[in-house]
C-alpha cells in the first residue's frame, strides 16, 4: 500500500478518509470518502492545478468555487468543503452519488416517460431554474453532470467547471463550452450566445437522450452537427413511443432560434412535467392526469 502524500494526511487530519476512485480525467480524480464531521458517504473531487492551464486556474476555477459555495438546492450537488493545500491540489468535498445519467440509459436503453423519464428530467430543469434565477448559467450540461441517488429517484445536477454569473440577456458568453452533441447551434457556429438560452438547448438534449437512448444530431464533428440541427429535429419510427406532450416539449427545448426556445421557468411549470396534463374527454369532461 502506497503512503499518504501531504494533502492525504492533511485530510486525515481534518476527519477525512479516501476510498476507492470513482472517476478519473486529465486533470482530476474522484475518490469515495468518509468523514467524522458529515454523516453518510462522501465524494472528494481532487484537482491538480499543475496539470491545468493558466486560464482554468485564474478563471474558470475561481468562478466555479465561487458559485459551488453559495448554490444550494436539493436537485444541485451539495458542496460541503472545500480544502486546498499549498502543493496546489485542490479538494473539494460533496455528496455522493451512485451513479450517472448517462450510465443508467446505457444500462437501460432508455428510459420510460413516465413516470421515470419524467420525474428525473423535472428535477434538471428546477436545478437549471435555480441557477438562472440566481443569474448563474452551467454551460455544460449533458447526461454524465447529472448524478442519481441509490435509488435512482434524486437527481443531482453536477460539474460546474464552465459555469459563470450573467446579467440579462444581454451579458452574451463567447467562449465555447461543454460537448459538441449537447451544445446549442449558435455555441458550435461560435455566434455570441445567450448562456441561458443554449442552457435550455443542452436541457433539450438530454431529455431527448432519455426517452430515445440516442443523441438528436449525432455526436460527429460540429460542423455536421450543425448542418443537422439546421435540418430541424426529427423524431424517427425506429425510437421508442412517445407521448405528444413530451415530443412538443423536445421540439420547444431544440429549437434551433434562441428566442424561440422557452425560458426555464416555463419548462420546470410545463403541464406535462408536473403531472398534470389535461386531457378532454369526447363527454367533454375534463380529466387530471398524474
Amino acid at each position: 500500500m502506497s503512503k499518504p502524500d501531504a494533502g492525504e494526511r492533511i485530510l486525515s487530519k481534518l476527519g477525512y478518509r479516501l476510498g476507492e476512485i470513482l472517476g478519473e480525467g486529465s486533470f482530476s480524480k474522484v475518490k469515495a470518502a468518509t468523514s467524522n464531521k458529515y454523516k453518510g458517504p462522501l465524494a472528494i473531487k481532487v484537482m491538480d492545478q499543475r496539470r491545468m492551464s493558466s486560464g482554468m486556474v485564474y478563471k474558470f476555477l475561481p468562478r466555479e468555487i465561487s458559485i459551488m459555495r453559495k448554490i444550494r438546492h436539493p436537485n444541485i450537488v451539495h458542496i460541503f468543503d472545500i480544502i486546498e493545500i499549498c502543493n496546489k491540489t485542490l479538494y473539494i468535498v460533496m455528496e455522493a452519488a451512485d451513479t450517472d445519467l448517462l450510465q443508467v440509459v446505457c444500462e437501460m436503453g432508455w428510459l420510460p416517460c413516465v413516470p421515470e423519464a419524467r420525474d428525473i428530467f423535472v428535477q434538471i430543469a428546477r436545478a437549471v431554474q435555480h441557477l438562472h434565477e440566481h443569474n448563474v448559467v452551467h454551460r455544460d450540461l449533458k447526461c454524465e453532470n447529472v448524478l442519481l441517488t441509490a435509488d435512482g429517484r434524486r437527481a443531482k445536477v453536477s460539474d460546474f467547471g464552465f459555469c459563470k454569473e450573467t446579467h440579462g440577456s444581454s451579458d452574451l458568453s463567447h467562449t465555447f463550452c461543454g460537448s459538441a452533441a449537447y451544445a446549442a447551434p449558435e455555441v458550435l457556429m461560435n455566434i455570441p450566445y445567450d448562456p441561458k438560452k443554449s442552457d435550455i438547448w443542452s436541457l433539450g438534449v438530454i431529455l431527448y437522450m432519455m426517452v430515445t437512448g440516442s443523441l438528436p444530431f449525432g455526436n460527429t464533428n460540429p460542423h455536421s452537427i450543425v448542418q443537422q440541427q439546421k435540418k430541424g429535429l426529427v423524431f424517427s419510427e425506429g425510437l421508442p413511443p412517445l407521448p405528444g406532450p413530451c415530443k412538443a416539449l423536445i421540439t420547444q427545448l431544440l429549437q434551433f432560434r434562441p428566442a424561440s426556445r422557452p425560458s426555464v421557468r416555463q419548462v420546470a411549470n410545463n403541464s406535462w412535467l408536473t403531472g398534470h396534463l389535461r386531457i378532454r374527454k369526447p363527454s367533454g369532461e375534463t380529466l387530471e392526469e398524474h
